[in-house]
């Protein structure tokens, strides 16, 4: 046999054995060429079942807020009219519901409320629809003051991250909660007369007004931060080299490298506001009568609860799913958003 046939029947290199036979290593594969940012997020989003379903969960909550007049019409009920008193059947002579499990039948889903007969189920979804408006402004609000100070105070230093940092530490050391329930009600007496009924608009954006500034401070100290560790980086460094002027560093540099910790503060924050409101209403110093409310709707749950406690239970159910499933998807979309999670 000649040399050359012997070298033909010898195993040689190939593609399939690169390393002359050395063991392989399962290379893990990377994420699909061409596939921007939004989309990658987009994908690790929809693999999270706990993400996905709690945002179904929330979209139904928003959906059902939203959409209360539309339901109410087509139930045929409303949260107003007392039911009770209208039809002496429905309650007893000490006002609680005569059906048993508050008053649920096929004409009222989730059964009457104790004194007035007022239809729960449209309550429930209308007091949705008061705390998702009042909690959804308040986060646009303090959202953008959030950036423009944190922001600023970052990007410039010195002086001003100094004055700003000081500004913002005075806010965060107030007690809030406390000083919701004292300055609510004097900003309320300013602004109406002895007597004088305030309008349902009025006391909403008087608490808006209130959570929002009180609010605006922990997200301007969390993109403060942010911003702090992003201007000394090399992009940064380049554009301004470039002739880049403060407000396009801003803009084209800072702000797109911002938009997770932007997004996941204001999802984590809507539940936060949606309970602070409901416990302001609980105090008082919140939406009052005949608004429907989540935090009035517990009041006057805890009230009767030793004797009808199913009126205080569907808010307080309804409030838990809605606050987990919102911190479930505030979770979710931060992993989405951050590149190095493993999903």
């Amino acid at each position: 046999m000649s040399p050359s046939s012997t070298a033909a029947l010898a195993p040689s290199a190939s593609a399939s054995d690169p390393d002359d036979g050395a063991p392989q290593t399962a290379r893990k594969p990377g994420p699909p060429a061409g596939l921007t940012p939004t989309r990658l997020a987009w994908r690790r989003f929809r693999r999270d079942k706990v993400g996905v379903t709690a945002g179904a969960v929330v979209l139904l909550f928003f959906v059902a807020g939203l959409g209360a007049p539309l339901f109410a019409k087509l139930y045929g009920n409303d949260p107003y009219t007392t039911y009770g008193q209208n039809q002496p059947d429905l309650l007893n002579d000490y006002g609680f519901p005569v059906a048993p499990n508050g008053g649920i039948s096929g004409d009222f889903w989730l059964g009457l409320e104790p004194g007035l007969g007022r239809d729960v189920l449209t309550q429930l979804l209308y007091g949705i629809r008061t705390s998702l408006l009042i909690s959804l402004t308040v986060v646009v609000i303090v959202t953008v003051i959030g950036v423009v100070v944190g922001v600023t105070a970052g990007y410039l230093g010195g002086r001003t991250d100094y004055l700003v940092g000081r500004l913002i530490d005075v806010m965060l050391s107030f007690p809030s909660t406390l000083f919701f329930i004292a300055f609510t009600p004097v900003i309320t007496s300013r602004l109406t007369s002895p007597g004088e009924q305030m309008s349902t608009l009025l006391r909403a954006t008087i608490l808006i007004t209130v959570l929002a500034t009180f609010g605006w401070a922990s997200v301007a100290r969390l993109l403060r931060g942010q911003v702090l560790s992003l201007r000394t980086r090399e992009f940064v460094e380049a554009a301004r080299a470039g002739g880049a002027s403060p407000a396009r560093i801003i803009f084209r540099e800072l702000l797109p490298n911002l938009w997770t910790p932007i997004l996941v503060s204001a999802s984590l924050a809507v539940p936060t506001y949606v309970t602070t409101e409901a416990a302001l209403s609980y105090l008082g110093v919140g939406m009052v009568e005949p608004t429907p409310d989540w935090g009035r709707m517990l009041l006057k749950g805890a009230e009767v609860y030793q004797t009808d406690l199913t009126y205080m239970f569907v808010p307080g159910i309804s409030m838990l799913i809605f606050v987990i499933a919102f911190n479930l998807l505030g979770d979710s979309i931060r992993d989405a958003l951050d590149p190095k999670t493993d999903r």
